[in-house]
């Protein structure tokens, strides 16, 4: 069974004269294991899929299935439950709380997931480990550099030990030596521990990271990296 499946996902904002089709009936799958690129420039509909496959948008027209799950079809309140613990996303601006600290960060995902505490505590300390963030687990985001700060998100997105990690533009706020060593660290940590990954990225240097690189340009999605995509 693919880790995940999208089948004619479109996306209309807007009605009549004013309406936008940011998604063209998008298909294509995520097998299971696997770290896929989602290339495009900005505007190009890239954000729009990821939203949907990570059940935080519903589409227009389509279905998108998690392992077994239709997520198209569920409640908000299942929607949300079900974000919780399969889901792990990391997002370009980091979203992490400014006031807890790098480990208070990892941990407070127990009462959102719903996962037993000593359970999230656990794997907190040894993400922050794995991460190269152990001496800096009792800082607060703005103690920690840009780097730092995403790396605490990747910790964030795995500590729940979901089962899909989605990724939005994680070099957006970095320089391109700490974006590579980010990217690096993802996929490694990916791989290491069996889930499937999603990056959404404009930067063509950061694909050799990943398995396979979709792009997608005015809402249209092709296999591989196209003109359009850089």
């Amino acid at each position: 069974m693919p880790a995940l499946h999208a089948q004619d996902v479109s996306k209309t904002y807007g009605s009549g004269h004013t309406a936008v089709e940011a998604l063209k009936h998008a298909t294509f799958t995520l097998d299971d294991g696997e770290f896929l690129a989602l290339l495009g420039p900005s505007g190009s509909g890239k954000t729009t899929l990821l939203t949907i496959v990570g059940a935080l948008l519903e589409p227009s027209t389509g279905e998108v299935v998690v392992g077994d799950r239709d997520v198209t079809r569920l409640s908000q309140k299942e929607r949300t439950a079900f974000r919780a613990r399969t889901i792990g996303f990391v997002f370009q601006s980091f979203n992490l709380v400014p006031f807890l600290t790098a480990r208070e960060n990892l941990t407070i995902m127990s009462s959102i997931a719903r996962v037993d505490r000593a359970t999230i505590d656990a794997r907190a300390d040894v993400l922050l480990e794995e991460l190269g963030l152990a001496e800096r687990r009792n800082n607060l985001p703005e103690e920690l550099s840009g780097g730092e700060r995403q790396r605490v998100a990747i910790g964030r997105a795995l500590v729940t030990d979901p089962a899909l990690i989605l990724v939005d533009e994680p070099t957006a706020s970095l320089d391109t030596a700490l974006g590579t060593q980010v990217v690096q660290l993802l996929a490694q940590e990916i791989k290491r521990r069996g889930k499937s990954g999603i990056m959404v990225t404009h930067d063509t240097r950061m694909v050799e990271y990943t398995d396979r690189t979709l792009s997608i340009l005015d809402g249209v999605l092709t296999e591989g990296v196209t003109a359009g995509s850089h």
